[in-house]
């Protein structure tokens, strides 16, 4: 059996939930509730960097970021699936993951500058940077919208995450706004069942 170290409203272990429920996998995975910033959390003994998700394979390596955990369960599910290795394929989808990705760390930023930092100790320009990046990648997206005809992979999942995590933490962010193309993809995403599953609780 797999092990998850995980928490709800991660949007990181929110991509491998997905990744997990489009290959097939949710079965072999037991999820673990993890709170890295609880003064006792032992998340260390699996993860020296703190941080969730974490994964312990059944030969029992404890495999850590996101990224890396979504490549592993690709690999279980017989691989070229969500990370396709042709070479036509594979740079782009892997670009976007990595935009899909820094959507979700400028929100995870913004995140911990409103609620962990003491108000007294909050960078406002730095929080702006944050915002910005959210918004220039929306914009990168909609100006090569062709990413949506493509086969389910994991830069969708990332992107999906990323802006659904905007949507949660950062309510009043209007990455919408003149992006038509990206709006009509994500809500077709977001419907998806393995998006609907996933959801973080809203009273979190």
């Amino acid at each position: 059996m797999l092990k998850l170290r995980f928490s709800p409203t991660s949007p990181y272990v929110r991509k491998v939930m997905v990744t997990a429920l489009e290959l097939g996998l949710e079965d072999r995975i037991e999820k673990i509730m993890t709170n890295v910033w609880a003064p006792d959390t032992d998340i260390a003994d699996n993860n020296p960097l703190g941080k969730v998700p974490c994964l312990t394979t059944e030969e029992g390596m404890d495999l850590f970021d996101s990224p890396i955990i979504c490549e592993y369960l690709d690999s279980l599910a017989g691989g070229d699936k969500l990370f396709p290795q042709a070479e036509d394929q594979k740079w782009h989808v892997l670009r976007l993951m990595a935009l899909g990705d820094g959507i979700i760390d400028a929100g995870v930023n913004c995140r911990i500058e409103d609620f962990l930092r003491p108000e007294e100790k909050r960078y406002p320009k730095w929080r702006e940077r944050q915002t910005t990046v959210i918004l220039r990648s929306v914009a990168d997206l909609e100006k090569n919208p062709n990413f949506a005809d493509q086969a389910l992979h994991s830069g969708h999942i990332a992107i999906a995450c990323g802006l659904d995590y905007a949507n949660y933490r950062l309510p009043d962010l209007d990455w919408r706004q003149g992006h038509p193309k990206v709006v009509s993809w994500f809500e077709s995403f977001v419907a998806k069942p393995s998006m609907q599953a996933t959801a973080p609780p809203q009273d979190s």
